[in-house]
């Protein structure tokens, strides 16, 4: 039977580092949780604590846990977020060390360097208790309380470097999609320099592109906590095209601000915080395989598959079915104008009228439907996504197909 680790692209594979040397699944049974604080965009990480009651080492050859000690918290979750809680590091010969701003600095280096190469890193510290630092039995006590009591004085562990491929298709749909006038924006919750990275990879980035123009991090929307105005927020949207360390209410500003620059925007998300901003979006676009029942409850729309590929397929079929749309309408027009007029003639001139009602309604069931259906079910052209977007103002008749209907009904009526 084929093993498949549970959990999101992040702790997937930390799951299987852990396989490798060793380590199963229901080793953490060993280890009875007393506190889970999951992971949250503003927090950026998440932690643990664990009882580690009557132990001397974490597991054999792990790292030594300090006499008395009794409860074990652990934090993982953004670099620059763990060190800044960090006192102490974990060398290699299982000592601590003090962490020192030079260390902190010589951390941040190797994820600049990690992150640049597409890899998602996170960063793991741990702090060994001798008693919980909050009141376990007051149930007054708030979870953001318990967070913040167990997350000072941590002791750095190391870092973890994962990478989450492209999917095959993605960097082609991507194109397909700009050439379809569609602009791509990445809005992520990763580093900087990680979201540059996976951008470029898949195309959204385009070589010659000015990064500092064309990828931020979302703290500058919000300088001191407070959004920027509309005027230079749509500014900055207006020319990024990848938004990293999002937090949920920057994607809402964001789907606001391109909204008031009149663009239609289509949102995809997956969690419970995205909610409003899918709810926001012309088009909310769910996961149907990670999406929670909130996201696909405000969205318009679910994928199946979580692919962007299909995305850009159903903006394509969508294409292909509203030209589909005007050519059936054009003919079955040109032919109902065509009988319009033959009848208006005979009734002018005074002679009898050329078709009954019941040989109206035969012409019609037997010789415009099927033609009519035939066009309207055609493939669309190859070139279609070529095409620039259509105002959401545009009639389904245009002008020039008016003329042409009754240029056409004109001519069969004559025949």
């Amino acid at each position: 039977e084929k093993w498949e680790p549970k959990g999101n692209s992040s702790e997937a594979p930390i799951v299987v580092a852990a396989r490798k040397v060793g380590f199963l699944e229901a080793v953490a049974g060993e280890y009875p949780r007393v506190l889970e604080v999951p992971f949250s965009s503003s927090r950026k990480m998440m932690l643990t604590v664990s009882d580690v009651s009557g132990r001397g080492v974490l597991c054999p050859g792990g790292m030594p846990l300090e006499e008395g000690s009794g409860y074990l918290a652990v934090c993982k979750g953004a670099p620059n977020f763990i060190v800044e809680y960090c006192t102490e590091l974990l060398a290699q010969d299982g000592s601590a060390q003090p962490m020192t701003e030079a260390a902190r600095a010589d951390v941040l280096r190797v994820v600049d360097d990690y992150s640049s190469q597409a890899l998602r890193v996170l960063a793991v510290a741990a702090r060994a208790m001798p008693e919980l630092p909050y009141d376990a039995s007051d149930e007054e006590v708030t979870t953001d309380q318990k967070f913040n009591a167990c997350r000072t004085g941590l002791r750095f562990l190391g870092l973890v470097a994962s990478i989450d491929p492209d999917r095959d298709g993605v960097p082609q749909s991507v194109e397909s999609a700009h050439g379809a006038g569609i602009r791509v924006v990445m809005i992520t919750g990763d580093y900087l320099k990680t979201a540059v990275a996976i951008a470029t990879n898949v195309r959204i980035l385009e070589k010659g592109d000015d990064v500092d123009v064309s990828a931020v991090d979302c703290a500058r929307l919000r300088p001191g906590d407070a959004y920027l105005d509309h005027a230079r927020m749509d500014a900055l949207t207006s020319s990024v095209r990848v938004f990293a360390r999002a937090r949920p209410e920057d994607k809402l500003e964001i789907v606001k601000s391109l909204q008031r620059q009149g663009f239609v925007t289509a949102m995809t998300g997956d969690g419970v915080n995205d909610a409003p901003a899918l709810n926001q979006a012309n088009i909310g676009v769910a996961m149907g395989i990670q999406g929670t029942e909130v996201a696909k409850g405000a969205s318009d729309m679910i994928l199946t598959d979580d692919n962007f590929c299909s995305i850009v397929a159903a903006v394509e079929k969508g294409r292909a079915i509203y030209a589909g749309i005007q050519k059936f309408v054009a003919f079955i027009m040109s032919v109902h104008i065509a009988e319009v007029v033959q009848i208006f003639f005979c009734i002018v001139a005074g002679i009898p009228v050329m078709r009954t009602p019941l040989q109206i309604l035969f012409l019609i069931l037997v010789t415009d439907l099927p033609p009519s259906i035939a066009l309207g079910m055609e493939p669309g052209e190859s070139t279609i996504l070529l095409e620039r977007p259509r105002p959401r103002t545009e009639p389904v008749v245009l002008k020039f197909m008016w003329v042409s209907m009754i240029m056409n009904g004109l001519v069969l009526s004559a025949v």
